[in-house]
């Protein structure tokens, strides 16, 4: 699905070769026997595979992740329903080929998408694979994006029952601030602050719409131009307020002269990149929508991260998530940056 595969020499965990390829076989167009398949991306979120057939066709397909799931969380049927819905609007994702709920073929759910031949930049090193033009159409192209997914008639395209609409960032504080209320190991005095402080002074919801939820530059795929060609990892995605895509997207976007973005070295650090200025002046100006506001959002998004994150480094203290070669005490330090680049967003709100 991107340049960054990795193929395994052997089957990678996750599969059982034979249980899947009999149901390729008898649900997946043109699908031919034997099959291979290579992770593509595994460990905290959905694993993804690659999947190569006797014929040369390629597909891809997605699984919870092995070991601890959370709640409500790696929830694949909802990924297909979204991605199968979206198919028919303005929005890229990779056509659904199949779903299969059957624990027998392979113990979790899983679906098959189209494979889509792009570039997925996971990080600056991969920068040079654009052109800067391509570099500033890219940028154009995510933010456009994200305006159409929010301008889509959720009832129109079949989502009105995707999640409640109102009360948004509400309902988030709660679900995030309850994580990390069970899971934090350290104290991170700024998480608790920062979550008062978003309850007392939350933002007018800005409408409703479908909220992907982890919207940023190497969830999406994107060709040689620069244009995105399709959206990935809907696992997050809900209805909601539009702007909290806006703020996470922001927070997601570092830029060249960043001393220290405290989620590292993605692509747009790199030379040739719009700035996050140019990124919310393009989003208002597509979508019409008055910005005034967003540093909260911007805020709740550092704030939402830290949560998370702090989540995957208890659940790796306990020994929950297995030896995967993630680097997971990492997050002994970044948790606290990201609640303290959440604290002074909001100050820069007030």
């Amino acid at each position: 699905m991107s340049t960054s595969t990795n193929p395994a020499t052997s089957t990678p965990p996750g599969i059982h070769v034979d249980a899947v390829t009999r149901w390729f076989v008898e649900h997946v167009d043109r699908a031919v026997a034997p099959l291979q398949f290579s992770l593509i991306a595994g460990g905290r979120s959905n694993y993804t595979y690659l999947v190569d057939d006797a014929d040369g066709h390629r597909y891809v397909l997605r699984r919870p992740p092995l070991g601890h799931l959370l709640p409500s969380a790696h929830d694949v049927a909802r990924e297909h329903r979204i991605i199968s819905a979206l198919r028919s609007t303005s929005v890229p994702v990779a056509p659904a080929l199949g779903f299969c709920d059957d624990p027998s073929v392979n113990d979790q759910p899983f679906y098959v998408m189209a494979y889509v031949d792009g570039l997925v930049l996971r990080n600056a090193d991969d920068a040079h694979l654009l052109s800067d033009t391509a570099k500033v159409r890219a940028s154009e192209s995510v933010a456009d994006v994200l305006a159409d997914l929010h301008a889509l008639d959720v009832d129109a395209v079949g989502l009105g029952e995707l999640g409640k609409r109102e009360g948004y960032l509400e309902r988030q504080l709660k679900r995030w601030y309850g994580q990390f209320q069970q899971s934090s190991t350290y104290a991170i005095p700024a998480v608790h602050d920062v979550h008062d402080a978003l309850l007392r002074r939350l933002p007018e919801q800005h409408g409703v719409s479908i909220v992907h939820g982890d919207y940023r530059l190497d969830n999406t795929m994107i060709n040689s131009t620069g244009d995105v060609i399709a959206v990935l990892d809907w696992e997050l995605c809900t209805l909601g307020d539009p702007l909290a895509d806006v703020g996470l997207l922001l927070v997601y976007w570092p830029e060249p002269d960043d001393p220290n973005p405290p989620l590292g070295a993605a692509a747009s650090s790199a030379p040739g990149f719009l700035g996050r200025q140019a990124l919310r002046t393009r989003y208002a100006q597509r979508t019409g929508r008055n910005l005034r506001d967003l540093d909260a959002y911007v805020a709740f998004g550092y704030w939402k991260l830290a949560c998370i994150l702090d989540g995957v480094y208890a659940r790796y203290r306990a020994g929950a998530m297995g030896d995967d070669g993630y680097d997971w005490r990492l997050l002994e330090q970044q948790v606290p940056l990201l609640a303290k680049s959440a604290a002074d967003a909001l100050e820069g709100s007030s």
